[in-house]
């Protein structure tokens, strides 16, 4: 089963510009820059709330060329360890020595056994690592865009605290779309609890 394409949303001040594939947004971007220069844009990464930088040089084909062939990045299948075409990547683990002697009695070997602990983690907290994951991208693109509006620290508490409730009365003096924007980050959905919350 693959994951959906990531999208990304752009802020223009408090307004949302657009949200959508890599490709679409930076056109987005790039047409609202060519009526005002100064406008004050931000894009973020859907999933992880952080900043992304764009590049739109050159013409319109050019930047939705540049993004739409964009892609996750891919194992080097030019690196000797590991198993680059099954997408297995080498990297470095610190263990104690009681660790390392645990792995080295496991079936398979250390590696095999680290990939079935490292599964078996990620099913068993699967839900709370998506919820936290949700609540972490909508903390950083609160900051990012409502850190001076009034009210921000409750706002904060009350994400942190997982209470939907005082979080949506906290953003209701909010811009509309940026209220809508946080509360489909936090929770997964634009639904407010209450109307007029």
């Amino acid at each position: 089963m693959t994951e959906p394409h990531p999208t990304v949303t752009a802020f223009q001040g408090f307004n949302r510009l657009a949200r959508g594939a890599l490709a679409e947004v930076a056109l987005a971007v790039r047409g609202a820059q060519a009526l005002d220069r100064h406008a004050a844009i931000l894009v973020f990464d859907d999933r992880t709330g952080a900043v992304v930088d764009l590049d739109l040089r050159g013409d319109a084909d050019a930047v939705r060329r540049r993004y739409a062939l964009a892609a996750p990045e891919q194992p080097d299948p030019a690196r000797g360890r590991g198993r680059p075409k099954l997408g297995v990547i080498a990297r470095e683990v610190t263990l104690l020595p009681r660790h390392w002697d645990w792995l080295a009695t496991q079936p398979g070997g250390a590696s095999a056994a680290l990939r079935r602990l490292v599964e078996q983690a990620r099913l068993s907290s699967g839900a709370s690592d998506a919820e936290r994951a949700r609540r972490d991208a909508a903390y950083r693109v609160m900051a990012a865009l409502a850190g001076d509006l009034p009210g921000f620290e409750d706002a904060s508490r009350a994400l942190f605290a997982k209470d939907r409730t005082r979080f949506e009365h906290r953003l209701s003096a909010w811009p509309d779309d940026l209220q809508a924007h946080l509360i489909a980050l936090a929770f997964g959905d634009a639904r407010p609890t209450s109307p007029g919350a």
